[in-house]
């Protein structure tokens, strides 16, 4: 058995009925959590008047992917991560599209338990060169992240957080300093869009952006799901990839990806292809550098581009990788530096490609 973690960001306060009260300042929503209680997340509570993470060292389970997948095109291309998540979610998105972890009331899912060194020691022996915390939001179950990241840093694994961004300013310090890598998912680019379909807020999640680019080192990559009707329109794509290369650069990848009905959304239909090339194309007009879909089968689009000479530097089929054209992390052809995390030595012997492989973790 795995022992709970001693959580970070809370104090208390006395409620207005008198008694006191949790209050957690992981995330903005701040929740006040009465005794015996539970956040909007439902795995941080109020045990005996301290915040307690009831998820601390379990997991809805272990796998191998390739890093492709997160989706991350410019960090370790072909090699393979190590990916699990918890459950519980501090985002209420109508859309979501792993609601059996994010919405799950944590015994229904959380059936492996790992402690950091278990789960580090299981990565070098799988031949990952990270370890990518997903599935669900590694926000709410950041004192779990942190320490397997303290573990995992100093036998040269990387950590990659695959997140929606929302977090307080004073938690990310500390759990952006133990990641190397990042996917944020961008939602949509309109508060409306966030408080009617995410339960949420948009501008902690562009202040978090922000912070990722001027403050820290760590790699990130942003993911924008089109949803038909809601998200999808030109404007607002034109609006959001105006805001990325004016606020980040036109350097940080962006990744349009599909949407398919589910959860509480399954009366709307599935993204169009066109939908998602039109975004690309919107992007790349904006002055991005690098674009892509996802979710859809389309090669070249899934593939990367010399923003200089317009050669097809990494081709991309599904997860599989063919042709391979940089040296280090310059264009083979014109010799222009590409913005990313590239092994000097190119491709490993034997890429990843597509596999994911369930590992259980003893």
């Amino acid at each position: 058995m795995v022992a709970r973690s001693q959580t970070r960001w809370w104090h208390t306060e006395t409620g207005q009925d008198g008694r006191p009260k949790v209050v957690c300042t992981l995330c903005p929503r701040e929740c006040h959590i009465p005794e015996g209680s539970r956040g909007f997340c439902f795995v941080r509570a109020n045990v005996g008047g301290r915040l307690e993470l009831t998820t601390y060292g379990r997991s809805s389970g272990f796998c191998i992917d390739p890093i492709e997948k997160k989706p991350l095109n410019h960090f370790l291309p072909g090699t393979a991560v190590l990916s699990f998540g918890t459950a519980g979610c501090n985002l209420g998105c109508k859309f979501c599209q792993n609601w059996d972890i994010s919405k799950s009331r944590e015994m229904d899912t959380l059936a492996q338990q790992a402690g950091p060194d278990a789960i580090v020691d299981a990565a070098e022996r799988s031949g990952c060169r990270s370890l990518a915390f997903t599935y669900n939001d590694p926000t709410i179950w950041a004192e779990y992240a942190i320490d397997i990241a303290r573990a995992a840093r100093p036998r040269g694994l990387r950590t990659v957080a695959v997140t929606a961004g929302y977090i307080s300013p004073q938690a990310r310090r500390e759990f952006y300093a133990w990641m190397d890598a990042a996917n944020v998912d961008l939602k949509g680019f309109s508060d409306v869009f966030y408080r009617k379909l995410c339960q949420g807020m948009l501008h902690p999640v562009l202040d978090c952006l922000k912070y990722l680019k001027h403050d820290t080192g760590i790699w990130f990559e942003i993911t924008n799901l089109l949803i038909p009707g809601e998200n999808d329109s030109p404007d607002e794509t034109r609006r959001m990839c105006d805001w990325i290369r004016d606020n980040l650069g036109p350097e940080v990848p962006v990744h349009f990806t599909a949407f398919h009905p589910d959860f509480r959304m399954l009366d709307y239909p599935p993204t169009p292809p066109a939908t998602l090339e039109r975004a690309r194309q919107i992007a790349l007009e904006a002055g991005l550098h690098y674009a892509y879909v996802g979710n859809v089968y389309d090669r070249a689009r899934e593939s990367t581009y010399c923003p200089h000479c317009g050669q097809c530097l990494i081709e991309r089929d599904w997860y599989e990788i063919g042709a391979y054209h940089l040296k280090g992390n310059r264009c083979a052809f014109c010799d222009t530096a590409v913005a990313g995390v590239f092994d000097p030595q190119g491709l490993p012997d034997r890429p990843w490609g597509a596999k994911r492989r369930p590992l259980v973790i003893l």
